[in-house]
């Protein structure tokens, strides 16, 4: 087995769970490459005393590996999505933060998590990207996509944006607001929901906008077929606005028309067999808390 290995060490003991992964990978002889920089970070680690360097390391990655962990909370796996792209990677997500809604393997069950991968006892949870492009040839930096959501939103200012919006080439609205987010059913847990977005299920064929404190009463969440295209033109009194993929934030010049739709690959995530997205909204997000329940 071939694995690649991203990290952070935002958390405090980290580099605890980081070493105790690299070891149970290392006595099954499974072979390891590690993300160049965050091996660096690892042999400065001053609660790492193990020397790694008989591990490989990686810039991009390839079709060879079975399998990429991601160590860290749901925004190293945001990062981790753009080295894996579009290779099918399925990617296992180790939470040593707080929530961890992505990465959903509980560091204090490590071992057990690890050894019932390695006996194939999971399944693949296949989730929808989106995607953008700009009338202006905007690239992006090359990473046009995201997992969560898109989001335009003001710049230096205080003043809302005007976002004229377009559903398949048809004049939708005009949202007066702070900004817009577009969110994958992935992403509705996250940006979209503290902005007063449902929650959908991963595998929900769909797509979801929701407005940014707009200065409308009538203005709610709209729910549309992940296969339509959005079309997004902002203007406001400053000259330039956000857009922010996942945690990547980008500066446009106002009335560039941007195109938002599916991506044409999908992220697979290891869901270990006794976890699913009910018992995570449970657990996690205290959905449906009562203490009559």
């Amino acid at each position: 087995m071939k694995v690649g290995i991203y990290g952070q060490f935002y958390h405090k003991n980290s580099g605890k769970y980081i070493q105790q992964l690299l070891e149970l990978l290392d006595v099954n002889s499974v072979t390891v490459v590690i993300e160049k920089k965050f091996l660096e970070l690892i042999h400065l680690h001053e609660s790492i005393s193990k020397n790694y360097s008989h591990f490989s390391t990686f810039e991009e990655l390839d079709t060879s590996y079975d399998l990429f962990f991601s160590i860290g909370g749901d925004g190293t796996i945001l990062k981790t999505v753009t080295y894996v792209r579009d290779l099918g990677i399925p990617i296992v997500g180790i939470n040593t933060g707080r929530l961890g809604f992505l990465a959903t393997i509980r560091k204090d069950e490590l071992e057990k998590s690890i050894h019932q991968i390695f006996e194939g006892n999971y399944s693949i949870s296949s989730r929808n990207l989106l995607q953008i492009t700009s009338d202006a040839g905007y690239n992006f930096d090359g990473v046009n996509f995201a997992l969560n959501e898109i989001t335009v939103s003001r710049k230096n200012t205080t003043s809302m944006i005007t976002v004229h919006t377009k559903v398949n080439e048809e004049f939708l609205t005009s949202y007066w607001a702070d900004g817009m987010i577009v969110s994958t059913p992935t992403g509705s847990t996250g940006y979209s929901l503290s902005c007063g977005g449902p929650i959908v299920m991963p595998e929900t064929s769909s797509f979801l906008v929701t407005p940014i404190a707009p200065h409308n009463l009538n203005m709610r969440p709209l729910v549309i077929p992940n296969d339509y295209e959005l079309s997004l033109v902002i203007s406001g009194r400053e000259d330039e606005h956000l857009i922010s993929l996942d945690s990547r934030t980008h500066t446009l010049p106002n009335d560039t028309e941007v195109i938002i739709k599916k991506a044409d690959f999908k992220i697979n995530m290891v869901q270990l067999n006794q976890e699913s997205f009910l018992k995570t909204l449970r657990e996690k997000m205290l959905w449906g808390e009562d203490k009559r329940n």
